[in-house]
């Protein structure tokens, strides 16, 4: 025994941290969408009423932040945690997690091309319910406005879908000042105007359809999100493989640690 010392297998120190590193990064992400979710809720006295949370007629937009940010603390603590401590159990529901992700992702995406009728119908159907809805949640008209402002669109098809909403429909028993009017974020922009007419919109479906095009977008959200995709499908595609390949990436990295782990412990 001449100084020579037996040198088994080691856990690699760079995949180890990097998984840290990368993980840490997901896991403060997730506490803050969870935050930002909780403080919404808070401002809407959601917290202090639980029950309201079935209230809203359409989507509330804070479930997002609350889904995204718990999903992302999850993986985030099981990575961070599992490759600081060496801990193969979570290092392998961190894999397992993300396949399962992954997979769903890859199911959705071959649904959504072979069902392509069946997701405009429930497309047409969400836009629509949430037009019902529009006042009742300030989020959701946040995000209906932001939809129909970026996308040039009004309605789920036309801006006749309007009709769907008690204070914008035109039966004669409204005695709304919005009748037969539409939401702000349907109107046409003037370049020259910096403060948005919230109120450009009354009166506007009383108008000629001829007419109305100079005033409001004509066409609806979802005919115009098609033309988007395809206008921008190279992108879009880019977008998806490259999240795609990062979790394939991390699900790879995380079974390498695992089999350092467990080849160094089998070695003791």
């Amino acid at each position: 025994m001449s100084g020579k010392h037996y040198k088994g297998p080691e856990v690699s120190c760079c995949i180890k941290y990097f998984i840290f590193g990368f993980n840490v990064i997901f896991w403060f992400l997730g506490i803050a969408f969870l935050g930002i979710g909780l403080w919404a809720w808070n401002e809407k006295g959601v917290l202090s009423n639980i029950s309201s949370i079935t209230d809203l007629g359409g989507f509330d937009p804070v479930w997002l932040f609350l889904v995204v940010g718990g999903v992302m603390f999850i993986l985030g603590f099981a990575g961070c945690i599992g490759a600081l401590r060496e801990n193969t159990f979570l290092l392998k529901f961190f894999s397992v997690f993300l396949g399962i992700i992954f997979f769903l992702e890859l199911t959705a995406g071959v649904l959504a091309f072979v069902f392509k009728d069946w997701i405009k119908d429930q497309l047409y159907f969400f836009i629509n319910n949430n037009i019902r809805a529009y006042r009742d949640d300030i989020d959701l008209q946040n995000l209906i406005d932001f939809t129909q402002e970026y996308w040039q669109c009004c309605g789920a098809f036309g801006a006749d879908d309007w009709n769907l909403n008690i204070y914008f429909n035109c039966t004669d028993s409204n005695a709304s000042r919005e009748r037969c009017g539409v939401p702000f974020s349907c109107c046409t922009k003037d370049p020259a105007e910096d403060v948005i007419n919230t109120q450009c919109g009354y009166d506007a479906r009383q108008k000629p359809e001829v007419d109305q095009q100079i005033v409001i977008y004509t066409k609806g959200c979802v005919p115009q999100f098609e033309k988007w995709l395809q206008d921008n499908l190279t992108i879009v595609a880019c977008i998806f493989i490259g999240i795609a390949l990062l979790q394939i990436f991390g699900i790879c990295l995380a079974q390498n640690l695992v089999n350092d782990i467990e080849a160094v412990r089998r070695s003791w």
